[in-house]
This record gives structure tokens, C-alpha cells and sequence, in this order.
């Protein structure tokens, strides 16, 4: 159904394209042919590569398969279909035993997730160096860009301080199922919570160009191959290349 929306108006914008020259520079959104039409990049571009990477191109990329670089719509549906359980069995138990105090954790979470994990670990992210205002990744998709692109790992303190966040956001929820003796939803919550971070750590934290993140578990050799493309990092890493970027 997606699909077949996303074609529907490609393909309409496509024959705009033709009878308005120069259009496509007045697009909010950028577009790159695909399948019968045209689809609407949400994403950045899978056939160019990312801003810091110094490669003219991403074909016969060594780590192409090994670090994710690029992202899809559909990496963005698999993180809200692993990640929304936990919030809203989290949610559940807080509303059934104070509806107000729900209030709160919606505002921290917002808040953590929308400005100040930004600030203390996505901002040292290769994919922050774009262009774009906002965030096209399947973690934080949207997020404005408030804050200039650092690139290097992250201090003791931005650790602490998302760390801490986490500890919040998913042990808020925890208090009151305790309390409150909710011990189905309590089982079901864990169960739910565990199982997030197990997926997120072993199939998308094991890619993402992210080395800063302290969940992130890209091996030591992929990540030397991709200081060797992408030198500005590898300098704000202490790293030296191996290779001159093809």
C-alpha cells in the first residue's frame, strides 16, 4: 500500500517535472527514479555516498554489507515495530496507577530523545555532517539538527548523561509496575524491553557508522576501513588510514 502510494505520486510529480523546468530545485523533498515512476527520498540517497566519505562512488564498497550507511523506510518501520512495545506497556502501567503522572514521562522522553541524546550522541554521527536540517536516520528520524556536527568519540560526561537518560526513560516505567504490583505487565514489559536491546545491539547497532555510541558493536577492521574512506573522522578519532578512499 506504501509502495504503490509512494509510485502513485512519483510518478505524478514526475510529469510536473516535465511541464515545469526547474521545479526540482523548489522541491521540499529530493527525488530519484526507481521501480516504474519516481520515489520520494525520505532517505538519502543509496547510490551516492554520505557527505564525510571521500569514495566518488558506492559501487564495489568493501563494507558496503558490513556498515550501514544508508537507510530505508523499511529500517525505520523494523525500529518502531521493536521499540514501541516496551513505551506503550510502559505507558499502560503508569496511567492505571496515576494517569498524571504519565504526563512527565512523555515530556522527558520528547525531551531526551528529541534534543538531548541529539546533542550528546548523534551529533558525533558521520550521518549528522549532512546538509539536511533534520535527522534521516531510522533512530531519530525528523530530529532537527540544533547543534554543529563533532566528530570524535564522546566524553565521560555525554556517556553519563545517556546513560542516565536511558535509565529514566525505562526505569520510570518499571517503578510503578513494581508498585503498583502489575506483575503480568511487568513480566510482559521486561520481556519486551530485553528483547529491544538485544535486537537493536546485535542487528543494528553491529552496523551503524556510529562508533561513538556506546551501544555500538561494529568490528575494529570494518571500522579502520571506514576511517580509510573517511579521513576527517579517522583524524577526530586519532586514527590513521590504510588505504587510499577508491
Amino acid at each position: 500500500m506504501i509502495q504503490g502510494w509512494i509510485q502513485y505520486y512519483g510518478r505524478f510529480y514526475k510529469r510536473q517535472l516535465k511541464s515545469y523546468p526547474g521545479l526540482l530545485d523548489r522541491l521540499p523533498f529530493k527525488l530519484s527514479p526507481k521501480y516504474s515512476g519516481v520515489v520520494i527520498m525520505m532517505f538519502l540517497d543509496p547510490e551516492n555516498p554520505i557527505a564525510t566519505c571521500e569514495s566518488d562512488s558506492c559501487d564495489d564498497c568493501a563494507i558496503n554489507n558490513d556498515l550501514h550507511c544508508h537507510f530505508s523506510l523499511k529500517d525505520w518501520i523494523y525500529f518502531l515495530f521493536i521499540a514501541f512495545p516496551p513505551f506503550l506497556l510502559g505507558g499502560a502501567g503508569i496511567y492505571y496507577m496515576n494517569s498524571w503522572l504519565l504526563i512527565p514521562w512523555i515530556i522527558f522522553v520528547v525531551a531526551f530523545f528529541g534534543l538531548i541524546e541529539i546533542r550528546v550522541m548523534c551529533s558525533h554521527c558521520p550521518h549528522y555532517a549532512e546538509s539536511l536540517t533534520s535527522l534521516k536516520c531510522w533512530a531519530n528520524y525528523g530530529s532537527l539538527k540544533l547543534w554543529k556536527y563533532r566528530p570524535g568519540p564522546m566524553s565521560i560526561i555525554e556517556k553519563t548523561i545517556f546513560f542516565a537518560g536511558f535509565a529514566i526513560v525505562w526505569g520510570y516505567p518499571l517503578t510503578f509496575l513494581i508498585l503498583s504490583k502489575q506483575i503480568f505487565l511487568l513480566l510482559v514489559y521486561s520481556i519486551t524491553t530485553v528483547g529491544f536491546f538485544m535486537t537493536l545491539i546485535y542487528f543494528m547497532c553491529s552496523q551503524c557508522m556510529n562508533f561513538a555510541c556506546p551501544l555500538n558493536q561494529v568490528d575494529e577492521k570494518v571500522r579502520n576501513q571506514f576511517f580509510d574512506k573517511n579521513h576527517i573522522i579517522a583524524e577526530a578519532w586519532g586514527k590513521c588510514g590504510n588505504s587510499a578512499p577508491n
